[in-house]
């Protein structure tokens, strides 16, 4: 099988290079869009801010291929923290900005979500399964997941909501559709629990 790290400049791609491994498999890091054309597997990972990253994708041709290839040719993707709200159909993160709409939604900041406690959301918080998963077999409900955000993705549709997380508010910790998934949190970073959700991604 065929894993491949999408680099737009923007991604955390180490660590997920080094679990992927960690699960036997070999994880390429690829920075051209012709390159997935023999990738069975997709992984977008992200830091920094939702305007940027597209901007970044948009000027190194990775929109149309990814469209192609997820959407078209049905290749299951997985987005990491930035990398699970660029699904999103826009985000509010400087200024208003198109995503990909993989998975119908907005992103919006956790103060405009209600939330009181510090920002940026920073640590390990008990992540509660939503709906059916795929990603959390095998993951009980309440595990502890590692984050690092100050978004978050509102679905439009509920149903593609497959966890939550509760600070101080309820926020979206991951995200499900036929072959788009995605974690607000980084399961690289995230322990057994973090390498057995990779695993459910690469086995799906």
């Amino acid at each position: 099988m065929k894993v491949q790290l999408i680099d737009y400049g923007m991604g955390n791609l180490g660590s997920v290079k080094t679990a992927v491994g960690l699960l036997g498999f070999n994880a390429d890091i690829v920075s051209m869009p012709k390159s997935i054309e023999s990738a069975d597997k997709l992984i977008l990972p992200g830091v920094g801010s939702f305007n940027d990253a597209m901007v970044e994708l948009k000027d190194h041709g990775w929109i149309d291929a990814i469209e192609e290839h997820v959407i078209v040719k049905q290749k299951p993707i997985l987005g990491i923290c930035l990398g699970m709200q660029l699904l999103a159909s826009h985000g509010e993160e400087g200024g208003t900005t198109q995503g990909l709409n993989l998975i119908p939604g907005v992103v919006k900041h956790l103060r405009d979500l209600g939330c009181g406690e510090r920002i940026p959301h920073v640590g390990w918080n008990d992540t509660y399964v939503k709906n059916n998963s795929s990603l959390f077999f095998k993951i009980p409900s309440g595990n502890d997941f590692f984050y690092v955000h100050s978004y978050g993705f509102i679905p439009a549709n509920s149903i593609h909501v497959s966890s939550v997380v509760n600070y101080d508010q309820e926020i979206v910790a991951s995200v499900e559709s036929n072959n788009v998934f995605g974690t607000q949190f980084h399961p690289e970073k995230s322990s057994k629990a973090g390498l057995q959700l990779l695993k459910n991604f690469l086995d799906f």
